[in-house]
Order: structure tokens, then C-alpha cells, then sequence
């Protein structure tokens, strides 16, 4: 069995706690010397539509790759070039459901740990809402390590403190 983990997935929806899962993620990948994975998914209004009563799903040409654009310009930031290059990074935007979109690319691209974050919703709008950290932690192949904060995970990997240690 392989001790640690070499590709590491991020999922991200550019919220608080996607950023406290990519500090996390990078963390672990200095640790283990991995490489980090981005994908953001973006909604597919088709796939969408076909779900909704009285929706045809028409988008304008152009309005789904100018979508796709400003996702990646995002996307990008999210890594110094610096930090590109130590981890060897590689970012995607996809179109599709996000939990099926996550977990389709952790099995492609044989990814050993999923790293994302999670609103930490009350029970009843867990209930009515669902979540796409729950669907990923019982669909994928590998394991799935939920962050839920900004605060939490910086207080994790403070610099003052001493490095977290994984086994595996």
C-alpha cells in the first residue's frame, strides 16, 4: 500500500470554505509532496432545464464558454505561479452536476485524496438542499476530507504551532 498521497483534488465554489480546503490541500501536498488538482463545476443550464417545469433551457451563443472563462480567470488566481510550479498544479473548468463532475474526475485522473470544503448547514436546509461534500464523501473511490471554515483550518496549520502530521 502507498504510504501518503500523491494527487490531491480540490474542489472549489470560490467560497470561505473552499478556501480554507485549498489551504488545507496545500499543506498536505507540501507534506506528501503531491500535486494539487482544481475543478470548479459550473451548472449545466441544459441539464438543469430538463429537471425544471416550463423551462426550455435556452442559452444565448457564447453565454456558456464566456461562463467557462471567467470561472477559469478564477480558477487561476487561486495559485501563485509559484505555488503552480511547487505543486505542480493543474486547474479545470467543467460543466455538469457538481458532485458527479467531482467524483467522474477523481476516478479519471486517479486521484488519491479529495480535499474540500462544506458550508456546514443546519438539518433543515441540509434536508431541503442536499449536499454535494455528502454525495462526493459516499460516491468517490478515494477518501474525502471536509473543511469546514477559514478560521478552523488556518488555526490547523498555523505557523506557530507544530505541522499537523497525517498517517495514512
Amino acid at each position: 500500500m502507498t504510504r501518503g498521497f500523491a494527487r490531491i483534488l480540490v474542489p472549489t465554489d470560490f467560497s470561505p470554505p473552499s478556501d480554507a480546503a485549498l489551504a488545507t490541500a496545500k499543506a498536505l501536498a507540501a507534506q506528501f509532496g503531491a500535486s494539487i488538482h482544481m475543478i470548479h463545476v459550473l451548472l449545466d443550464p441544459y441539464a438543469t432545464a430538463a429537471y425544471a417545469s416550463d423551462v426550455y433551457g435556452y442559452v444565448p451563443p457564447g453565454l456558456k464558454e464566456a461562463w467557462q472563462r471567467e470561472a477559469q480567470t478564477h480558477l487561476d488566481a487561486q495559485l501563485t505561479p509559484a505555488e503552480r510550479a511547487q505543486f505542480r498544479a493543474t486547474t479545470r473548468v467543467v460543466f455538469g452536476t457538481p458532485a458527479r463532475a467531482i467524483v467522474d474526475y477523481a476516478r479519471e485522473n486517479a486521484i488519491n485524496l479529495i480535499v474540500m470544503g462544506t458550508h456546514g448547514r443546519g438539518a433543515v436546509a441540509h434536508l431541503l438542499l442536499g449536499s454535494v461534500a455528502e454525495r462526493v464523501v459516499r460516491t468517490a473511490d478515494c477518501p474525502v476530507l471536509t473543511v469546514r471554515g477559514i478560521e478552523a483550518a488556518l488555526a490547523t496549520l498555523s505557523t506557530e504551532a507544530e505541522p499537523a502530521r497525517v498517517a495514512v
